[in-house]
Parts: C-alpha cells; structure tokens; sequence
C-alpha cells in the first residue's frame, strides 16, 4: 500500500484525463487507461489551455455574451450603460482567458473589440474615429474612458500570469513525487 493511500488519497481514473498531441504513443498502462483529450480541446476551470478548437469556442461565447449586454444597454442611462459597460462586460470578463491561454492570434479578440467600439459608440451616441477609440480605450488616470481593448492586453495578462507562475512551476516539476510508483512513467511524458 502507498504512503497516499495511508492517508486517504487515491487516484479516480474515471475523473482523469491525460492531455495530448494526436498520434502520442502512450505505452504506460495506467496513463493508456485514461480519457485522452487532445491539447486544442484541453480546458481546466472552463478555460482552455492552447490554442485550438475549446479556445476559439471560450472566445465565441464571450462575443455573442457582449453582443447580447451591448443590445441591452441601450435600456439602461449612458452613465450606468457606460459603468457597465467598464467593469463588467468588457475585459474583467474575459480576464481568465487572457491570463491562462496565450490568446493573442485569436481572430476573436479583434470581434470582441469591435462590439467594445460599438456599444461606446452607442452608449455615447456618436461614431468613434480610430484616433477617438484609441483615446477611449485608455485607462481613466490617462485621459481615456476605461474600456480597455482585449488585443492589447492579451499578452500582458498572459506574460504576467505566466512569470507569476513559473517559480511555483519549476518547483512542481523538479521535486519528485514521493510514495508514487507511477511517477516514473509520468514524468517519462513530461
């Protein structure tokens, strides 16, 4: 029996996946015994974890959510329309796909930007020129209205969660799992 199981931890392979390239040879009958995902699909907490097929679906979903807010803002003050618009429904709302996968040739991030321009444009009653769009996406201390552009924080967040993390990272990936037999074979994969 293993120090893990003398504690009351045991591995559920029905609750694992093990995360791949296609055409990965896996050989390791306890790693073969898993659900495979292929790494364009792999999402942890609802966010995906490369570029592929589950990011392009993450950033879909989050433009047809703000074509939907942008369509009832209109219903509410400029003023509250505008708050709204800054603190919720813009980029706090994406902030998890920005920081956990490297988004930033997602065609989706310029769809999302341009529902950003339009509903500002609405909510202020005027078409806005690049140059006033470019002004209006500037932080509030900096002249600009706060509604941050996701294209230009997409490698920002994602470079800053990924040094925050790196540390805690090599540390997870150097130090060896003890009481686990199977680690060999998993770290063979890594």
């Amino acid at each position: 029996m293993n120090a893990d199981q003398d504690i009351g931890l045991n591995l559920n392979i029905f609750k694992c996946e093990l995360v791949c390239n296609p055409g990965c040879l896996i050989t390791d009958p306890v790693l073969a015994g898993l659900r495979q995902v292929p790494a364009t699909e792999a999402e942890h907490l609802g966010a995906p974890l490369f570029p592929g097929l589950a990011q392009d679906s993450a950033w879909s979903r989050r433009c047809e959510e703000l074509a939907c807010a942008v369509d009832r803002l209109v219903l509410v003050s400029s003023q509250d329309a505008l708050i709204l618009l800054r603190a919720s429904f813009s980029a706090p709302r994406v902030q998890h796909l920005l920081r956990c996968s490297p988004s930033v040739n997602n065609s989706s991030l310029q769809i999302f930007d341009d529902l950003l321009r339009s509903a500002v444009s609405c909510i202020m009653n005027s078409a806005l020129s690049d140059i006033q769009w470019l002004q209006a996406s500037l932080p509030i201390k900096e002249g600009g209205m706060g509604v941050r552009t996701v294209t230009s924080l997409a490698v920002p967040a994602f470079l800053a969660s990924a040094a925050g993390t790196l540390s805690r990272n090599k540390s997870y990936l150097r130090a060896p799992v003890r009481h686990s037999r199977n680690w060999q074979s998993i770290k063979h994969y890594m």
